[in-house]
């Protein structure tokens, strides 16, 4: 079954658990196809908020996330996440920057720029590594996200980063942004 396909099978499966089970159960049937949305494939759409909402169970430390970024991330990232720039395998810079964004010549990394270490699990977990998006485990992702940050001195080598944790973690750039004053901002508090 093709992408297109299973977003439009799952968009309809949001709706129809929106609008009651009864219906729901109703509307798949009448078409014949479809499946009431869970919890689960819901979340898969929905970014973790700076509250951490959504954030699974597990935990990781720096010490084990040196080992998972070496063997997913370092070949795009470098070895000591510094970047690399080659055409078509290249990644970003991810340490370094700090206070450079009001210059002539920003350095925008998790470090510099990112201002909520929940961005940065959310982003881990969904797109990373390039080669196989959505394959590390969530240990593997607390785990990456605390070697990032340490290595960042944003948190302590010794940190453990979970549900609990990790929103917590007061990133260098936190205050950098400015309010978004709009209605849906609202639901990210």
């Amino acid at each position: 079954m093709s992408m297109h396909k299973k977003t439009l099978l799952l968009i309809a499966g949001v709706v129809l658990m929106l609008s009651g089970s009864a219906q729901a159960q109703s509307i798949i049937d009448h078409y014949g196809f479809g499946k009431q949305a869970t919890d689960q494939d819901i979340a898969r759409y929905f970014s973790i908020p700076p509250s951490g909402r959504g954030l699974p169970a597990g935990s990781g430390t720096a010490k084990a996330g040196a080992t998972v970024f070496a063997d997913n991330c370092a070949i795009c990232h470098g070895d000591k996440l510094e970047g690399n720039p080659a055409k078509g395998i290249g990644g970003d810079k991810l340490l370094g920057g700090r206070g450079s964004l009001a210059t002539k010549t920003p350095v925008k990394t998790v470090e510099s720029y990112w201002p909520y270490a929940t961005t940065l699990f959310d982003y881990i977990k969904r797109a990373m590594p390039f080669s196989a998006p959505g394959s590390l485990t969530d240990d593997q992702v607390y785990s990456v996200v605390a070697y990032i940050l340490a290595e960042g001195k944003v948190i302590k080598l010794t940190e453990v980063m979970n549900a609990q944790t990790l929103p917590k973690v007061a990133m260098p750039n936190k205050d950098g942004f400015i309010p978004d004053s709009r209605p849906e901002l609202e639901l990210y508090h």
